[in-house]
């Protein structure tokens, strides 16, 4: 991390976990552990039925909230879907555009996370891009070229104002919910990649001032060593989200 150029984020992406009471006992007890620790940013992402909850039991601490995907319409016949009026109005902060998962099992593709990206940014919200190959692309030499691509069609028309607003998450599918974790060489090599990619689009100062997630199964026991890193500046967080203790550890650890 480099902390004199750019923000550390820790945030936490629930997935499909947790009702509204257990969210609420939850913020009650990951608040004052978390308490004073002012050397990142603590969001956590959780389900849009969970947001009034969370939003709630966060009040004057230190933690912000997030949602985990946002339609790219403002409105209409889209059954089941959630928009981003809907979620700035619920007091959210920041959505999770692009995860694999919703590019596995709901068919997003490069396309429709460009439009969730800028439905989030018209809409206020800070927008979490997650990016990242399969393990078969890792095989045939081609993570960089993905994760280029990934990056380059979801910041289609966003503009050098708006990406301020816009972090990205370096996640490598073959990392996530399998227990494997990328060296801290190899997630620092794509995150900086990433960089190269933004300097490419934005120029230098943008890509210095970017903030850039890693996001494949980072845990409390790889977290500093991953943070440690001079292009990660922090952490998209699955399971140990979930675990009050194992995330404050890693928040401590990008403090």
């Amino acid at each position: 991390m480099n902390k004199a150029k750019r923000a550390a984020v820790i945030a936490g992406n629930w997935k499909m976990n947790m009702t509204p009471s257990q969210t609420t006992a939850f913020m009650n007890e990951l608040a004052p552990k978390v308490a004073g620790l002012d050397g990142c940013k603590i969001v956590l992402c959780v389900p849009f039925v969970d947001i009034a909850a969370a939003v709630e039991a966060t009040k004057g601490t230190n933690i912000e909230i997030g949602a985990e995907n946002v339609h790219m319409e403002a409105k209409g016949a889209y059954t089941g879907e959630i928009s981003g009026a809907m979620l700035a109005e619920c007091g959210v902060k920041y959505v999770i555009v692009g995860h694999s998962e919703r590019r596995q099992y709901f068919a997003e593709t490069d396309v429709t996370v460009n439009g969730r990206t800028k439905a989030g940014l018209a809409n206020g919200l800070k927008v979490i891009l997650c990016v990242g190959e399969t393990l078969t692309e890792r095989e045939q030499g081609v993570t960089y070229e993905t994760v280029a691509r990934q990056t380059k069609v979801a910041l289609l028309g966003v503009s050098a104002e708006d990406l301020r607003n816009v972090i990205i998450a370096y996640e490598p599918v073959w990392a996530i919910g399998t227990g494997v974790t990328a060296t801290s060489a190899q997630a620092e090599e794509v995150c900086g990649q990433i960089r190269g990619v933004i300097a490419d689009l934005y120029g230098a100062e943008a890509a210095e001032a970017i903030t850039i997630q890693y996001g494949g199964s980072m845990n409390a026991k790889n977290a500093a060593e991953l943070l440690s890193m001079e292009n990660i500046d922090g952490g998209l967080i699955g399971g140990a989200s979930l675990k009050s203790d194992d995330f404050t550890v890693i928040v401590k650890a990008a403090q």
